[in-house]
């Protein structure tokens, strides 16, 4: 059974173990890098977790029993509450096409709703095809918004 368990100061070494295996696995869906991160200090990523499970924020980590095997954030606009924005969306290989990613990004839109935002927005990269036709069966749309994604010019943010 999987259950979605909202990340705490308690969480820290979950936290950090999921999210670098997120950017092992799938570097190119992140604007961070695992090498960037895997310098962070423990320190580090508790303040991380009070900015991405706070007051204007929400990180959910998708559990499979005691394993972690997925994690999705939002955070509310700095300027503009009306507007959230879904992050660090990423599934374990062996979790995906199972539901479990579209439960998580359920969980951040019902916590953007209950946050009174009217729109979620959320950046892919170019060359992932088959996050863009996730995000696509889930209802989103391109904005037409791009930028060139930091860590490969060859590639955009859409």
């Amino acid at each position: 059974m999987i259950s979605l368990k909202r990340i705490t100061p308690a969480d820290v070494t979950l936290f950090k173990t999921v999210r670098l295996r997120a950017l092992h696995d799938t570097p190119s869906a992140f604007s961070s890098t695992y090498a960037e991160e895997c310098r962070l200090a423990d320190a580090e990523w508790t303040a991380r977790i009070s900015e991405w499970s706070g007051s204007a924020s929400m990180t959910y980590i998708a559990m499979d029993a005691d394993a972690a095997c997925g994690i999705a954030g939002g955070y509310l606009h700095q300027t503009d509450s009306s507007r959230a924005h879904l992050v660090s969306m990423w599934m374990a290989p062996s979790h995906r096409r199972l539901g479990v990613g579209a439960n998580l990004v359920h969980a951040i839109i019902a916590w953007a709703r209950d946050q009174k935002a009217r729109t979620l927005e959320l950046i892919v990269t170019s060359n992932n095809d088959i996050a863009i036709n996730f995000y696509s069966r889930l209802g989103f749309a391109f904005t037409g918004k791009t930028a060139s994604y930091r860590n490969d010019s060859a590639l955009n943010d859409l």
